[in-house]
């Protein structure tokens, strides 16, 4: 019997051929399977202004998924990297500056079969994580939103950010590692 992850991976990739030949219903299974992870990534990258550029990234993964050659993997890797030139044009056009938010709907999104007590206590730790993760470096927040939010393996994200898996690999161990240091602290189960 597959994994479950295994089987989500085959139904997404199933729903993936599906839209490139332009079943509509499939293309809105990749839409709610992608975009609430989606939309969490955009969230450390420009703020509350990210499902103004999600909408603006799915706009364009619709005009190219006719010439979209790859698989799920691929898929989302090729998504993030039109969120994130999105995003970054976003912020060069001045309207924003990086900014930590809290993600709203997004989480909801992630977790809907959560009781509501679950679902407030989930988006708070994930509002503290990104506000954490916001306070990183840059290459280190992009690698660790890339690899933990949106699942990407090293391979796919460093595509996304235009560096060697290892960079990727090495900015986001880093990163996590700053965050455990960062989580400790505010613990106060740092030792003195």
């Amino acid at each position: 019997m597959p994994r479950r992850g295994a089987t989500d991976e085959a139904a997404f990739a199933a729903a993936l051929a599906k839209a490139r030949a332009g079943d509509e219903a499939a293309f809105a299974r990749l839409y709610r399977a992608l975009n609430p992870r989606l939309v969490a990534y955009l969230r450390g990258l420009v703020g509350n202004d990210a499902d103004d550029v999600a909408s603006e990234t799915w706009h364009d993964v619709v005009r190219g998924l006719d010439g979209f050659r790859g698989d799920g993997p691929a898929f989302r890797a090729w998504t993030a990297t039109i969120a994130r030139n999105r995003g970054l044009d976003h912020l060069r056009r001045g309207y924003v500056r990086p900014r930590t938010t809290e993600l709203g709907d997004a989480v909801a999104e992630l977790r809907a079969e959560k009781d509501s007590e679950g679902l407030a206590l989930e988006s708070l730790a994930t509002a503290h994580a990104l506000s954490l993760i916001a306070a990183l470096p840059r290459d280190q927040a992009e690698a660790v939103l890339l690899r933990v939010v949106l699942g990407l393996d090293a391979p796919m994200a460093a595509q996304v950010l235009g560096k060697q898996p290892g960079a990727v690999r090495t900015a986001a161990h880093r990163g996590l590692k700053r965050l455990a240091e960062r989580m400790r602290h505010a613990g106060g189960t740092e030792e003195k």
